[in-house]
């Protein structure tokens, strides 16, 4: 009896302390939340440095994140900040006198190239202000070097690694594994081009994928190469050739190759870093994060005085039906933006920005229709992310004018549908057999428990044609050509946005901002206010509101590393329905 207590006693005790121990943990996330719901500003003394490191993945927007700020029992919040407010932030700079220049801290910048290109470029126009922009790192992936090169100064870690020789892509396929399992994935496509379907029927990339692979790698790498050779003043060809034969293996080949300024340890670089802010040797440089930054300048496009707005609806991630989330695009989340948008009378114009691969034909093609009830009444100009394909273009499609980045991923013009066939798997592996009564011919179509028959094929395969027909359509409408040239350039055919432009499938180079003035220009505005849509979750919903999935999906990621992006196609590729809109697999340049 004596036992029993004593263990009834522990377990009131252990139920007492935990609920304590969490009421002071609840106490303390509130207290953050309520002090960050204040507008706080980093103070910021002259002659300060501002320091960008991008050591995370740089989003389209910076999320509110309450635990930004946490410093409890060791668990320290670290601060993101999305691409919308780095652009805002690089411009107040170049006004800001309290900043003397920019010190560029990389290794590994976690993007897209077309989003490396677009902070590249708020880079240059802030050399315009006379300040310094001066990069350092003891490591250069090609993408961060790409970003470095249009510093005044490159140092790198006498002892450091400087990566430049040339673009890769490499695809897993699963069809060996699925064989294996006795799994056969039932492929209805349309489109020569359309890739997507790859990796389970085949063992190796096809000839139209290696064809189309190839030539949007090759019109990055070209860009990449033109935009370093007149940073660096290093010939093109010279600098093609130093990384097609790898010639760069230690620092001091980065150095004698000219892409390189010196070789140099940190404590060199903060002594120049002092000298260059005329701060003195026994002092601390005065350094201002990007994440930290605030001003309270404000650019025109964001507060231009008047009533007249001009509305972003964000679109970033796949495509789903039903409200979704931000991180994926929920076709009634984003239709919902687009359609409060489209009835507030002081939006004057819709700037819609897409950072997709696709998703959903369906869901895709609930927002191209709330995108084409806008552009009747107002005008909508589309800024390209990273991806703008597949379903990412047909939601884009239907706008006045698109604006991509040279290196952006657009067109896949194609649809597909898959439905596993795991009879094999079921019956012979795991010994589960199947029976049953239906009521209709079709009543168990899309069964995953045994293959398709010929009349079920030619039902799926109908609906698959009739997709891409409309999409194809939607794409010749909104882009003002033919049916039969738009099929000739579809096909699934992955393009970047400087091919885009070429092939009619985009209007001009450009980034977000461009794309708002244009929608200015076109609204005839002269002075304007820009509000984004959908609003980001508050500080509560952020914190409370996260699902088990979505604390598993995290979990799942740090023990996976960079292998997590394997583990999420296939099991995206488990839960697709309906006919899809995507691109051919998740492309990945190193």
């Amino acid at each position: 009896m004596k036992q029993f207590f004593k263990y009834v006693f522990a377990s009131m005790v252990g139920f007492i302390l935990s609920v304590l121990v969490l009421f002071i943990l609840g106490l303390v996330i509130l207290g953050v939340i309520i002090s960050s719901a204040e507008d706080k500003s980093v103070t910021i003394s002259s002659n300060s440095v501002m320091r960008i490191s991008l050591d995370y993945p740089v989003v389209e927007r910076t999320a509110k994140n309450p635990l930004d700020d946490l410093d409890f029992m060791g668990f320290k919040g670290e601060k993101n900040i999305g691409l919308n407010d780095i652009l805002t932030n690089l411009k107040k700079a170049q006004t800001d006198d309290r900043i003397k220049g920019i010190y560029l801290d990389l290794s590994s910048v976690q993007s897209g190239m077309a989003t490396i290109e677009e902070i590249r470029n708020a880079l240059i126009d802030f050399k315009k202000s006379g300040k310094f922009i001066m990069a350092y790192s003891e490591v250069y992936t090609q993408g961060a070097y790409y970003l470095a090169s249009v510093a005044d100064k490159i140092y790198l870690n006498p002892e450091g690694i400087l990566e430049l020789k040339g673009f890769s892509s490499e695809l897993m396929f699963f069809k060996g594994t699925l064989d294996k399992l006795g799994i056969e994935p039932q492929i209805i496509r349309v489109g020569t081009y359309k890739s997507a379907v790859e990796p389970f029927i085949l063992d190796k990339m096809s000839d139209a994928n290696r064809e189309q692979v190839t030539s949007f790698m090759g019109s990055m790498y070209d860009h990449f190469l033109d935009n370093i050779s007149k940073s660096r003043r290093v010939n093109r060809d010279s600098l093609f050739s130093i990384a097609n034969d790898m010639k760069v293996r230690t620092p001091k080949d980065a150095l004698s190759y000219h892409l390189v300024d010196g070789l140099k340890y940190k404590d060199e670089i903060i002594a120049e870093l002092k000298s260059r802010t005329d701060t003195e040797k026994d002092e601390d440089v005065k350094a201002v994060k990007i994440e930290d930054y605030k001003s309270n300048e404000t650019t025109d496009a964001e507060d231009g005085g008047g009533s007249s707005r001009i509305a972003v609806v964000y679109a970033s991630g796949e495509i789903v039906g039903g409200e979704g989330s931000e991180d994926n695009i929920g076709s009634e989340r984003i239709s919902r933006a687009i359609r409060k948008a489209r009835t507030d009378d002081k939006v004057k114009a819709l700037v819609f920005r897409v950072n997709s691969p696709g998703g959903s034909a369906l869901a895709s093609d609930v927002i191209w229709r709330e995108v084409l009830l806008t552009k009747k009444q107002k005008p909508v100009i589309v800024s390209m992310g990273d991806y703008a394909a597949s379903g990412g273009y047909y939601i884009a499609c239907a706008a006045d004018s698109i604006f991509v980045q040279p290196n952006t991923i657009t067109g896949s013009i194609g649809v597909f549908g898959i439905i596993p066939n795991m009879k094999t798997f079921f019956n012979d592996k795991l010994g589960i057999t199947f029976d049953g009564v239906k009521t209709g011919k079709y009543a168990d179509l899309g069964d995953i428990s045994r293959p398709l028959t010929d009349a079920e094929k030619m039902i799926i395969q109908k609906e698959v044609n009739n997709t891409y027909y409309t999409f194809t359509k939607h794409v010749s409408e909104g882009r003002k050509k033919d049916q039969s040239y738009i099929k000739s350039i579809a096909e699934g055919r992955v393009w970047t946005g400087s091919q885009a432009i070429k092939n009619g499938l985009a209007d001009r180079v450009g980034n977000i901002s461009d794309a708002v003035k244009s929608a200015a220009k076109m609204a005839k505005l002269d002075k304007y206010k820009v509000v984004s849509y959908p609003s980001l979750k508050d500080p509560f919903e952020s914190i409370f509101g996260t699902s088990s999935d979505k604390l598993q999906s995290y979990i799942t990621k740090i023990q996976l590393g960079d292998q997590y992006i394997y583990y999420k196609q296939i099991k995206e590729a488990l839960q697709l329905t309906g006919v899809q809109a995507r691109l051919p697999y998740n492309i990945s340049i190193k």
